[in-house]
């Protein structure tokens, strides 16, 4: 079996940039609330909790220390420009999969750190046993759907008036997911070393 442990912290190139990707923390909570402050409210209604809230960002750290998600932490010269999670629920009857969250601050975007955050993602979700990873965005997010699907996510679901925004505006939400055995067993397949989505 193909090993798919990474280790961090870790350098990629993303455009002209050198972004530094190391797993979050409890410790990473200040750079986190700035980070989120930074971003457009648009950017967040698919996150099914209000990360403004200091109580939602209290309750994603715990979860950080007790493992019920894994994040990485992004980063441009100390900056934080982009961070994820993977949620799961151990004792639910879904415990195969994980809820994937990726969020890149608006300067990042274009270079290919989306994509390089969900291929670190997709190696996480294989260290952690995960069978299917889901992720879910606003339609009105288009750019993003086509990176997700770009790396074999699909469509399973279209949620109608699914999400209301803070000023009461609806939001239809799309659902996608991706079978981590199946994409694993393609690139074993090819004899790719590096495994990712």
């Amino acid at each position: 079996m193909t090993d798919t442990s990474r280790s961090y912290p870790r350098r990629i190139a993303c455009g002209d940039s050198q972004i530094d990707i190391a797993r979050m923390t409890s410790a990473d909570r200040d750079a986190f609330v700035a980070f989120i402050a930074s971003l457009p409210d648009e950017d967040l209604v698919f996150v099914p909790r209000d990360l403004r809230h200091p109580k939602v960002v209290d309750a994603w750290m715990r979860a950080l220390d007790r493992g019920d998600v894994v994040s990485l932490v992004a980063r441009d010269g100390g900056t934080m420009v982009g961070c994820t999670a993977i949620a799961t629920d151990p004792l639910g009857w879904s415990r195969h999969v994980g809820e994937l969250r990726v969020l890149v601050a608006p300067a990042g975007r274009g270079k290919g750190l989306g994509r390089a955050l969900i291929q670190e993602c997709f190696a996480q979700a294989l260290e952690r046993g995960l069978k299917k990873l889901v992720a879910q965005m606003t339609t009105q997010q288009p750019a993003a759907i086509a990176v997700f699907e770009e790396l074999s996510f699909r469509a399973e679901a279209l949620l109608h008036n699914h999400v209301i925004d803070r000023d009461g505006g609806m939001h239809d939400l799309v659902l996608l997911s991706h079978d981590v055995d199946e994409v694993a067993a393609r690139h074993a397949m090819y004899g790719l070393g590096d495994v990712t989505a």
